[in-house]
């Protein structure tokens, strides 16, 4: 059995994001960069892949109870990238809310300036609350973003291929620097953007950064088996894990690609101690400190339930639920994931709320480094992923307490690198560099 990739999400306060009430805790801690450049370490002393942090263009409700998203994630992980020498970066941006010109620029820029350790993490936007500060009065319904999200992501990766290979000339004599003709525009015109290209600087290290997409309704479906790289997903059984992952791969084949080409990560909440004992202890604490009211009702409207319908210790089962995922669910992949465990067996909402770490609807790891280390194993021997994405229950203690309890474990079995295997995370996830452009127009010479 090979090994995996793995990536930690550095959100803070954590995926329990009451977690600031804990006595221990700095509430202001997801400001704070010496914070962040600790974690950075601690991850590339640990030969962690990449570093990931989620974000949203505008300011939830949920600020009354907890932290938001905090620094924009390309200022925040390009200090980090710029501090480290190995460690990866993975950097949330709106298909909604961002010109694909600009973020294609950005991106090569980043992956020019790590060497080759540029990701980013491609996302519609779900909150309406970010189309007021874009201007726009309505923020466009699903079936729309993604249709918007698929040109985007054509017109970006036909940028980053807008350069052959072989545009240098730099001959010193003749005083002739590029090869025009090796350079060129895309000249795209479509429903959403009208965009000439090509870019102003050549590829970087990696050819194209890594592309990285999360989305389980069928546009998401769509965008991934056509451009992902890697796919973030959320799973509570191996079962709907095994068939998510197939379902990818097999539309992959469908878009002229070959399966290995798109790597599945499986997002996981971890809370990790030295003992059993106590990790059950600081699960509790974590418990105990969750807006059971208000996220009772997050999850009934996740799942097509009316507010009010079940109180918190209410048992949900699966004829309770409408036959199909609700067009108005938050997350499809987080609502799909849910119904599988109501599948099972009833269950409370408090139940769910608690197994899917604090309503995040990721799968919730408590236990010992052993424990952890055994249930990652279990779920990759079964096919589950090629990799995991380390959601830190509180990521204060428990990123720290994964990078050097789980990691060593890990790395002992064979199933994760003992030092960094390649300069650029293209090539440590195991993926191709990009195949030579399609020519289109070149440059006028």
């Amino acid at each position: 059995m090979s090994g995996f990739h793995l990536n930690l999400s550095l959100m803070t306060p954590g995926h329990f994001r009451n977690a600031w009430r804990l006595d221990h805790a700095d509430p202001l801690a997801y400001l704070d960069i010496d914070y962040f450049r600790r974690l950075a370490e601690i991850a590339e002393a640990a030969k962690i892949d990449a570093v990931f942090l989620g974000d949203g263009p505008a300011l939830r409700g949920e600020i009354e109870e907890a932290p938001g998203t905090g620094i924009d994630p390309l200022v925040l992980l390009g200090h980090l990238a710029a501090v480290t020498e190995n460690l990866g970066v993975v950097i949330t941006s709106s298909t909604t809310y961002n010109s694909p010109y600009n973020l294609a620029r950005r991106f090569q820029a980043l992956d020019h300036v790590t060497k080759g350790r540029a990701a980013v993490n491609i996302v519609t936007t779900g909150t309406p609350a970010a189309a007021a500060n874009f201007g726009l009065t309505d923020h466009p319904d699903k079936e729309t973003r993604y249709r918007r999200a698929w040109e985007f992501l054509d017109v970006v990766t036909r940028l980053w291929d807008s350069w052959e290979a072989d545009w240098l000339i730099a001959d010193k004599a003749t005083g002739r620097y590029a090869d025009p003709d090796k350079i060129h525009r895309i000249d795209h015109e479509g429903e959403f953007f009208s965009v000439a290209g090509p870019l102003p600087v050549a590829p970087g290290p990696q050819g194209r950064p890594v592309v990285v997409q999360a989305g389980g309704s069928e546009g998401g479906l769509k965008l991934a088996g056509d451009f992902a790289d890697v796919v973030f997903t959320v799973a509570q059984t191996q079962a709907k894990a095994v068939a998510f992952r197939n379902d990818i791969r097999q539309r992959a084949a469908a878009a002229g690609r070959h399966p290995d080409d798109v790597k599945i990560s499986l997002g996981v909440v971890v809370l990790v101690a030295a003992t059993e004992e106590e990790a059950r202890r600081r699960e509790q604490e974590l418990y105990d400190q969750l807006p059971i009211a208000r996220l009772t009702t997050a999850l009934l409207g996740n799942l097509g339930l009316p507010a009010g319908s079940f109180g918190p210790d209410d048992p949900i089962s699966a004829a309770d639920l409408p036959d199909t995922v609700p067009t108005g669910a938050f997350s499809t992949g987080f609502s799909i994931s849910t119904r599988a465990l109501i599948a099972e067996s009833p269950r409370t909402p408090r139940e769910l709320i608690q197994q899917g770490a604090g309503g995040s609807g990721h799968r919730l790891l408590v236990g010992s480094a052993e424990q952890v280390a055994d249930d990652l194993t279990s779920w990759f021997a079964a096919g589950t992923a090629d990799g995991f994405t380390v959601m830190p229950a509180e990521t204060a203690v428990d990123l720290e307490n994964f990078a050097t309890l789980v990691v060593p474990i890990l790395q002992e079995r064979g199933l994760f690198q003992k030092d960094y295997t390649a300069p650029t995370l293209r090539a440590r996830f195991g993926l191709p560099f990009p195949a030579a452009p399609a020519t289109a127009d070149s440059l006028p010479a």
